[in-house]
């Protein structure tokens, strides 16, 4: 740690030289600025560098290491273990790097590292393009992309990380590095999936597909026929095509205008059908949802950017989640799951999720460090509650869940849905071999770990 005399002579610099915003605790607008998604993070770094371009970046990177202070890393913010700021270090925020640039022509687009999943979704929109995004439009990319980036549209257009064309990073450093399948291929390799480890992502560019329509259908039931509704839901993906997605999930009645009045604030379940194409196809995978008996449906064609909304988690919630990667869905885990729901915390925000992988994800390059890509099934509870009291009960219904479906599980996990469960888990997040190649890389590009908040792999 740097002398106080060299640290705030460091900091007027920063603060000069920064074309952006530099908050230090006292200043105005320190507070809301260490603010993240979960409510349940409360950390007080010493710096938070708001940078506006890649050589704001450089400059807080330097800054951090010229006074040996650690580096968090905060695009979108919405890391549940609220690994976008750090106690007494540096938090590097892109939120004003968002500029997202389409290229048609190429089916590519190139992505600031502070923009959320609407900056991306609605400038590919203009053009009748897409690419896997996260559920939440909130999100952001950076971080999606590089955790292995899970989305509707992953059974049709593979994992995120699997679109990943090239990277633009400043190292722990300060050095400006691309990768791509032509540079720095090795790094470029532990980008997918290997996530913040190997320093800030500036940039990224990720292939496109051409979506002129999408399709949703959303239904409520009554909890009673959950079983029925997964086992529906599971019957129809095993010969569904890969432009159909979704999932099945346990909710609170939401006070949405679809919902009626008297199911609003309890226990339901609900389908949710996703396609990439068209209403009249969508239709046809959903029949045997549309037969069973519920209380409330949306279908319809509507723009891919809008479903990408419905389900928008609000923020200053607290939050805490996790999950398990499935073999399969046989009827006795279905009930297993079924059973969860009825000790979940409602009402709340919690959700209570089983949903399909296969299609592209498990035709996708399996040499990538996303070992959860030959599940057939993924199951995530997310625990969102308002009222700090109930922490501990929704806390423990989350791990709860996760310990039921462990008999069924392959062992592997989307480390984007969990937050700091050890690091074992982050070798399940990996893979064992995996694991050993990406500490390889870390020695290389950053070997003191300065760039440790997040699912960390320690160089070796």
């Amino acid at each position: 740690m740097a002398s106080l005399s060299k640290a705030g002579a460091a900091l007027a610099a920063l603060r000069e030289d920064l074309s952006g915003d530099v908050f230090a605790p006292g200043d105005p607008g320190y507070d809301e600025a260490r603010v993240v998604f979960n409510a349940m993070i409360d950390r007080r770094p010493a710096v938070i560098a708001q940078c506006v371009d890649e050589d704001d970046v450089v400059r807080s990177v330097r800054f951090a290491r010229d006074l040996d202070l650690p580096v968090a890393v905060r695009g979108g913010g919405h890391s549940v273990a609220g690994m976008a700021l750090n106690d007494g270090g540096v938090v590097v925020d892109l939120r004003h790097m968002r500029a997202v640039t389409v290229d048609p022509a190429a089916e590519a687009v190139r992505v600031a590292g502070g923009a959320t999943m609407s900056d991306l979704d609605r400038a590919c929109q203009e053009h009748a393009l897409a690419t896997t995004g996260g559920r939440v439009s909130t999100t952001g990319v950076g971080g999606f992309v590089l955790g292995g980036g899970s989305g509707w549209l992953e059974r049709w257009s593979g994992l995120a990380a699997d679109n990943l064309l090239a990277a633009e990073l400043v190292t722990s450093d300060g050095r400006r590095v691309r990768a791509s399948a032509d540079e720095n291929t090795e790094l470029f390799w532990a980008l997918h999936g290997g996530g913040g480890n190997f320093g800030v992502a500036t940039s990224l560019t990720l292939k496109l597909y051409e979506l002129p329509e999408f399709a949703l259908a959303l239904l409520l039931y009554l909890p009673e026929f959950g079983g029925d509704v997964v086992r529906t839901f599971r019957d129809l993906m095993a010969v569904a095509p890969n432009e159909a997605g979704g999932g099945v999930l346990y909710l609170t009645g939401p006070p949405e205008e679809f919902c009626p009045p008297h199911l609003r604030g309890t226990l339901l379940c609900a389908a949710v059908l996703t396609y990439a194409g068209g209403e009249a196809d969508m239709r046809k995978v959903a029949e045997p949802l549309l037969a069973l008996p519920h209380e409330a449906e949306i279908v319809g064609a509507m723009p891919y950017v809008e479903a990408q909304c419905m389900l928008d988690d609000p923020p200053g919630m607290r939050n805490y989640w996790s999950a398990e990667y499935l073999g399969g869905l046989p009827d006795a885990y279905v009930d297993v799951f079924c059973a969860g729901a009825e000790s979940m915390p409602v009402p709340t925000g919690t959700i209570h999720v089983v949903f399909p992988l296969g299609g592209a994800v498990a035709d996708g390059p399996h040499e990538f460090p996303v070992p959860y890509r030959d599940a057939a099934w993924g199951t995530h509870p997310f625990g969102m509650w308002e009222d700090a009291a109930d922490d501990e009960r929704a806390i423990q219904w989350v791990k709860n869940v996760r310990a039921d479906a462990r008999p069924w599980s392959t062992g592997a996990v989307y480390l984007n849905f969990i937050g700091a469960e050890g690091p074992e888990r982050v070798v399940a997040g990996v893979g064992a071999e995996n694991q050993r190649r990406l500490e390889r890389v870390k020695r290389e590009y950053d070997p003191d770990n300065v760039f440790r908040f997040n699912h960390n792999i320690r160089p070796r």
